[in-house]
């Protein structure tokens, strides 16, 4: 979301652009506040923190073309991964899989606010002449990394999958929900996920999960 006016300063990261003073504003400005309460106050059990302005690129094409993965394999430096709910990482970005021919694509950094789109656009030109498409989503969701040793149980209390790490860990991938948010989990550590969350559920959905931690918090 892009605001021209806003000036104030808050916990949520955003970018300015050029001279024009065109802010880039994270979904989680509305909870602003509730973030830096969690945050001044979160333990080694649970803490939240938000990974603002990655780039999300949704990626569809067929592994069984030639020219398909190797264009995928020039831009983001992996093949796509073919076996349902798993992850591959390329140059700077993990390839997440959703289905036999759809992938989430995520930077493992911002990317710079002066630029529209640049991986959108890099896969464009590299998909020329393929059947394939990249759709730049980046502004209608936002990832959150949650940490801590009772993360696995703020996650369970909304999340209908199975999370025992014998069974749901890093490389690995997962569609779920958490309560009525529709989410996108991938495990990085032991005690540690990154959500991918809609834009439109994003206030919601972190009201519930810290309300949901909060028993287990201390």
């Amino acid at each position: 979301m892009w605001n021209e006016t806003r000036g104030t300063s808050s916990i949520v990261d955003r970018a300015i652009v050029g001279q024009a003073g065109v802010w880039q504003e994270s979904p989680l400005v509305g909870v602003d506040g509730l973030l830096k309460k969690h945050q001044a106050t979160s333990s080694k059990a649970f803490r939240m923190t938000e990974r603002p302005f990655l780039e999300l690129v949704n990626v569809r094409g067929d592994t069984r073309d030639a020219a398909f993965v190797r264009a995928v394999e020039a831009v983001i430096g992996c093949r796509p991964p073919e076996k349902p709910n798993t992850t591959a990482q390329g140059n700077g970005y993990d390839m997440l899989w959703l289905g036999p021919d759809e992938w989430l694509v995520r930077s493992a950094t911002a990317h710079d606010a002066a630029q529209t789109a640049p991986l959108q656009a890099k896969l464009i030109a590299a998909f020329k002449g393929v059947f394939a498409s990249a759709v730049d989503i980046g502004s209608g969701y936002t990832v959150l990394e949650i940490s801590g040793t009772r993360t696995r149980e703020v996650l369970s209390r909304g999340c209908p999958l199975d999370l025992h790490p014998k069974l749901f860990g890093k490389g690995q991938c997962a569609q779920s929900h958490y309560f009525k948010s529709s989410l996108t989990l991938l495990p990085i550590g032991d005690d540690s996920f990154e959500l991918v969350v809609r834009r439109s559920f994003a206030d919601y959905f972190v009201k519930m999960m810290l309300d949901a931690a909060e028993p287990l918090m201390s």
